[in-house]
């Protein structure tokens, strides 16, 4: 693995990566101290801008980031306990129960009592947010076009691929992790 990270990190230096050159045309390159994880900090920065993108495409429908995972669960899966989402979506109750109320005063998502069981909260989404499932769509849709646009299809298609097989690993090492409450889901 040493021999990797150091044939990665040397490459990553001839292409402009390093100290001295710039990533892309308009960004910075890494700083010194992540020269050793050139993957790790390129798919941070990807990751990152892809986030700023998306949110600007949500911004027009009124969502922030993360909160069309919420809905697309529960459009998915219909109603669902409160705890049960939280676990689907890996993040923080916190943070959760944050983007259910902002849902809610949207009029995007109803929460009550379950039924089954009064001390759980059940969550769904309203039947107004039906006409926000389409514009989602749309919007994942732009998304991956300007994600991908740079790349051919074949490019386009070893992306995702290659992405798949680090999220299996990644997501198999936080399944293992107790810290990891979310259970390695982490969506």
């Amino acid at each position: 693995m040493t021999t990797h990270v150091t044939h990665v990190t040397h490459v990553a230096q001839e292409q402009g990566h390093g100290p001295g050159g710039a990533a892309a045309q308009g960004c910075p390159g890494p700083p010194s101290a992540v020269l050793d994880g050139p993957v790790s900090h390129a798919l941070s920065r990807a990751a990152r801008l892809h986030r700023i993108a998306a949110g600007r495409l949500l911004r027009d429908l009124g969502l922030h980031p993360g909160q069309e995972f919420l809905m697309m669960h529960l459009w998915d899966n219909g109603p669902v306990r409160q705890s049960e989402l939280i676990k689907s979506v890996g993040l923080d109750p916190s943070t959760v129960t944050k983007m259910l109320q902002r849902l809610e005063q949207a009029g995007h998502v109803r929460r009550g009592p379950d039924p089954a069981d009064r001390r759980a909260s059940l969550v769904e989404a309203t039947e107004a947010s039906c006409g926000l499932l389409q514009q989602v769509r749309e919007a994942w849709a732009e998304l991956e076009r300007r994600t991908l646009a740079g790349l051919d299809d074949a490019e386009g298609a070893e992306l995702l691929r290659l992405l798949r097989k680090v999220e299996g690993t990644l997501c198999a090492d936080a399944a293992a992790d107790p810290r990891c409450g979310a259970g390695g889901d982490g969506r």
